[in-house]
């Protein structure tokens, strides 16, 4: 039977590491590749082609590329690595597990996700699961995936997933002309979707944008 290949994706080195030491540790799981960024999981998928990415949603951009073009979120690389290969097999290990998150990450076409507090050997099982291809969600994210399930309450919940896609972006600090040229749009489009987005949440400008995204902790201050 060949190993499952892994690629590891987590900004914070001592997290990736003791990852890597629980799943060594099972002989059918190889670490092939890590990444520290969306743009460098992207990359190392292509590079590798694992059977499973594991994959964080709270990174940096990655200035270093391009001026911080292309510099994709956890989510934003999902989406990339699914829409090279739709054959892609993500699962998502993150601290964020309330909404919005479980539903962008499943309409990005994540197989699995689990959060960071969740035991060794359900992470085992959730990778081995998600390899044969199947799906493979933790019970607390069932529940919000599940339809009457989810937090009506969010203030996302009012957002489309390519308006959701944009205000990650703008959050990010990333400039309406580079979120038109990452994600394919018109500059034209953005600022309407900039506008929906502020409309739908109450917000006025890119400044409490920024703050309200810090506090639903979905970009870091």
């Amino acid at each position: 039977m060949s190993t499952i290949k892994v690629l590891l994706v987590d900004d914070h080195p001592v997290v990736r590491a003791g990852f890597q030491r629980l799943l060594d540790n099972d002989s059918r799981i190889d670490i092939v590749a890590e990444a520290s960024s969306g743009q460098e999981a992207v990359e190392k998928y292509l590079s590798v082609r694992p059977d499973v990415v594991i994959m964080d949603l709270s990174m940096p951009a990655d200035s270093s590329t391009n001026g911080g073009a292309q510099a994709y979120g956890g989510l934003e690389a999902i989406r990339v690595i699914r829409a090279k290969d739709p054959d892609a097999r993500v699962l998502v290990l993150t601290v964020m597990e309330s909404e919005p998150f479980p539903a962008h990450v499943v309409q990005a076409g994540a197989s699995g996700y689990l959060t960071k507090r969740c035991a060794p050997d359900e992470l085992l099982k959730a990778v081995l699961m998600v390899s044969e291809g199947h799906t493979y969600y933790a019970e607390s994210i069932r529940e919000l995936i599940t339809p009457g399930g989810g937090d009506s309450g969010s203030p996302f919940a009012k957002l489309t997933k390519r308006e959701f896609q944009v205000f990650s972006c703008l959050a990010q600090g990333q400039p309406a002309a580079q979120v038109a040229e990452d994600m394919f749009l018109s500059p034209k489009t953005v600022h309407a979707h900039r506008a929906n987005i502020l409309r739908k949440l109450g917000i006025n400008n890119n400044s409490e944008l920024v703050h309200l995204a810090i506090r639903h902790k979905i970009v870091e201050a």
